[in-house]
């Protein structure tokens, strides 16, 4: 199916923050200097050896009190993002325009405000009785960051979370568009939130798939991946606007639960598809942020996919050394890199892969390079093969 431009939602304002930075300008500058947020693990709450993409500054973040119910590390970190970048202006003209009803909000996590329930047990009497003061339904609950932010933004409109592990942020753009295509909604409020917790470090690690040093994308030698922490949000409009989500693809490996399918199956097809809907052949794509986690099974799948698809020329990286893997987060924080590329003319550099893998046929970008894409292609793949390919476009 080909979806006409000029139906494409248009991307009327977004942001974002992780340990790259905080906000859209922060977050262009250390992606232009080559630089990377991530560091050496110093939680006092979590001794593992490893690297860590943290966001310190929303440990300083302190709720309203209208919102004390909420307060956790996952909406302190959700509201430092939404007051970046003029977003909440944004949405509060949208609101006007459309009214409070017409707003959906739409937000893919992982993990929720898993943290709070971890402190809680941590707190627990001598009976086993979780803290008087815990409150799982707004603080944890997989639901509760939606809720909060549809609080903050004052809009009413339909909301959802959707949760599928590393997919979970980029899957929230088609439900979007879906539900303005269908008229049920006049504009959307898309995002992801995930922060760091003791279940993901620890459960990756048990894994084995936790890297002791900053991960490095297509590395022959990489290691596994970095755990971040990141949040963003769009606003999704139909009518005119200069960056457009132009096509995306949703598929699933159904392969194994924690494995991708070797050869990158589902990962190709929901590239394909994304390029069908935006009617675009697959050298009209100027750059991909891949996926790319580190792990040596999902590096190579990717790449196998890459090549079956778009063959060994079209610019790729990974920006996961810049921002490390945001987990539910990951789609909207890449997203929001592609959007910035497509605004700032240039194209994103993986700056910790050192010496890229031979195996890995493809055209691998190392440093951030100066460039004008018009058309890009960001990919999400979750746990159990969850995938999702996003395309934007710059049409200015």
């Amino acid at each position: 199916m080909t979806v006409p431009s000029h139906s494409a939602p248009a991307i009327a304002a977004y942001t974002i923050t992780s340990a790259a930075g905080v906000g859209r300008q922060a977050t262009a500058r250390t992606l232009g200097e080559g630089g990377s947020g991530l560091e050496p693990n110093s939680l006092d709450w979590a001794e593992l050896s490893c690297w860590i993409g943290r966001v310190r500054a929303a440990e300083d973040v302190r709720l309203p009190d209208a919102y004390a119910d909420f307060d956790c590390r996952n909406h302190r970190l959700a509201l430092l993002a939404l007051e970046q970048d003029g977003f909440l202006d944004a949405v509060a003209a949208a609101r006007a325009r459309h009214g409070p009803a017409r707003v959906g909000v739409f937000i893919g996590t992982s993990t929720s405000g898993i943290r709070s329930t971890e402190v809680a047990y941590g707190r627990r009497d001598e009976q086993g009785n979780l803290p008087a003061d815990f409150r799982y339904a707004s603080a944890h609950n997989l639901d509760a960051t939606t809720e909060f932010v549809r609080r903050v933004l004052g809009v009413s409109g339909p909301a959802m979370t959707l949760s599928t592990a590393c997919s979970s942020s980029a899957k929230v753009f088609c439900l979007a568009e879906r539900m303005l295509r269908l008229g049920l909604i006049d504009a959307a409020v898309v995002g992801g939130v995930d922060s760091l917790c003791l279940t993901t470090l620890y459960g990756f690690n048990a894994l084995q798939l936790v890297s002791p040093e900053a991960c490095r994308p297509f590395d022959a030698a990489r290691r596994g991946l970095s755990i971040g922490e990141a949040a963003g949000f769009a606003l999704l409009e139909r009518g005119a606007g200069d960056l457009r989500l132009a096509g995306y693809g949703e598929t699933s490996d159904a392969h194994h639960m924690s494995t991708p399918h070797p050869d990158g199956d589902g990962a190709r097809r929901a590239m394909q598809q994304a390029l069908d809907r935006a009617g675009l052949a697959p050298q009209s794509i100027d750059y991909i942020n891949l996926h790319g986690t580190a792990t040596p099974a999902n590096d190579r799948a990717e790449a196998r996919a890459l090549y079956t698809l778009f063959g060994a020329s079209t610019p790729v990286s990974s920006t996961k050394g810049v921002t490390g893997h945001a987990l539910g987060a990951a789609g909207i924080t890449e997203a929001a890199i592609c959007l910035l590329a497509l605004e700032g003319g240039f194209l994103p550099g993986s700056p910790t892969t050192r010496e890229l893998d031979p195996e890995l046929q493809c055209n691998f970008l190392l440093r951030t390079q100066p460039a004008r894409p018009s058309r890009v292609m960001s990919n999400s793949f979750g746990f159990g093969g969850s995938n999702c390919a996003l395309i934007f476009t710059r049409v200015a």
